[in-house]
């Protein structure tokens, strides 16, 4: 039977085909070890890759590094309440940390007493008031200073009537109508007066009489002889306030002290420091004073450091003094007191709540014109709320030194390739 032309073809086709179906699978195997090489030399190929293997390709290599820049405007930055500082030179200190009080500068204490007895007539103040030096404060009713003022009245005005006297008698000696006997003891009788009015006076002043109110005794009205002006020797504040009106002061038991006034411009740090310690503490080093329910620090300067020990603790009292012109240093209060024992200059210095953990490496946001920029840095010493910048970091340059975390969350945040 003889094959149709249409037979033969198709005959001959399918030889074909057996004979290169293994060349065809061989071709696949390599295309699909190609896949997992290389997705540009698969879709060359003609051979399509499932998605699975697809989302296997690596990244591009720039897209592995995080951007370290973080895009703010300022208004953006004032919203975020980003302070920025500049950083510098600075002193870096070691500090000794110990604790302290509070206490009143002794030699601004007054405590105002009276030196006779009476009774409290007026009060002119009140405790918490403010007062100035020599400001009256309370006044007195006393017999013994209208005692006092009546013998200095009367030896005045014998004084004054003998000194005539004796300068009459001088007149009269001199032109030869009087004996010298009678100038001599004229002179004396003069000198008797002028002592005793001496002596009056010294017992108003010792009274707390002034020499003023003294001056003005003969002008002065008799009522006001039995009053005594109790007066404020120092500027401050009264702290206390002991007496009410009619109370009973002076000798025999009774109160003799009317007010303390206090005057806190400037205050004391009591410290204790023990004596493996004391060997590094030196008056006028100075000392970072800090305290709970204030964020500033102060600045204080030890000025007396006890050469005895406490028998009990084995510890040396030290004595700093701080400015307290805004009352800011209550007395009373503890404090923890660092003294800076070596003090040296650091070429950047920068505050430590600028510092951010970002990774292994600690890191600072630096200002930009497009707004912060992470930069690694490498930290010193520390002192207190300050950290010096070992490298990093260029004495000019502004930082971000508070709510830097949120510029760190900000770092953190995937971006849109990712």
């Amino acid at each position: 039977m003889t094959a149709s032309p249409q037979s033969s073809a198709f005959n001959y086709l399918s030889g074909y085909r057996m004979a290169v179906r293994p060349i065809t699978i061989i071709a696949f195997a390599a295309g699909a070890a190609i896949v997992f090489g290389a997705t540009t030399l698969q879709r060359v190929a003609g051979i399509d890759v499932p998605a699975a293997i697809a989302q296997k390709d690596p990244k591009p290599a720039g897209s592995a590094t995080k951007s370290t820049l973080v895009a703010m405007d300022d208004e953006r930055i004032k919203l975020a309440q980003i302070e920025e500082r500049s950083v510098g030179p600075a002193t870096i200190a070691r500090r000794l940390t110990v604790p302290g009080t509070i206490v009143p500068d002794a030699g601004r204490v007054a405590h105002v007493s009276v030196k006779l007895s009476g009774t409290v007539a007026e009060l002119h103040r009140n405790i918490g008031d403010d007062v100035v030096k020599d400001e009256v404060l309370a006044v007195l009713e006393s017999r013994e200073v209208a005692d006092a003022k009546s013998e200095y009245l009367t030896a005045r005005l014998s004084n004054e009537l003998q000194q005539d006297l004796t300068a009459r008698d001088k007149t009269i000696w001199e032109g030869r109508a009087a004996p010298e006997q009678q100038y001599i003891r004229s002179r004396n009788a003069a000198a008797q007066t002028a002592m005793r009015l001496n002596i009056a006076r010294q017992k108003l002043l010792a009274l707390g009489v002034r020499d003023d109110e003294i001056a003005a005794l003969p002008q002065a009205p008799d009522a006001s002889l039995r009053s005594q002006n109790v007066r404020a020797p120092i500027s401050g504040r009264i702290a206390e306030r002991k007496v009410e009106l009619g109370t009973a002061v002076g000798r025999d038991n009774l109160e003799t002290e009317l007010f303390v006034v206090v005057d806190l411009s400037r205050v004391w740090i009591d410290l204790s420091v023990s004596s493996a310690d004391l060997p590094m503490v030196k008056e006028g080093q100075t000392v970072g004073i800090t305290t709970r329910g204030q964020s500033e620090a102060g600045t204080a300067k030890i000025v007396f450091v006890s050469p005895l020990l406490d028998k009990d603790t084995r510890t040396a009292r030290v004595i700093a003094a701080v400015d307290n012109a805004d009352g800011r240093w209550r007395p009373g209060s503890f404090v923890t007191a660092a003294i800076a024992i070596d003090e040296r200059s650091a070429p950047v210095v920068a505050p430590f709540s600028a510092i951010q953990a970002v990774g292994s490496h600690k890191a600072v946001f630096v200002r930009t014109k497009d707004g912060f920029e992470k930069r690694d840095v490498v930290l010193g010493q520390r002192d207190g709320q300050s950290v010096e910048v070992v490298s990093g970091l260029v004495a000019g340059e502004t930082i971000a030194v508070s709510n830097t975390f949120s510029l760190k969350a900000e770092l953190s945040k995937p971006s849109d390739e990712d």
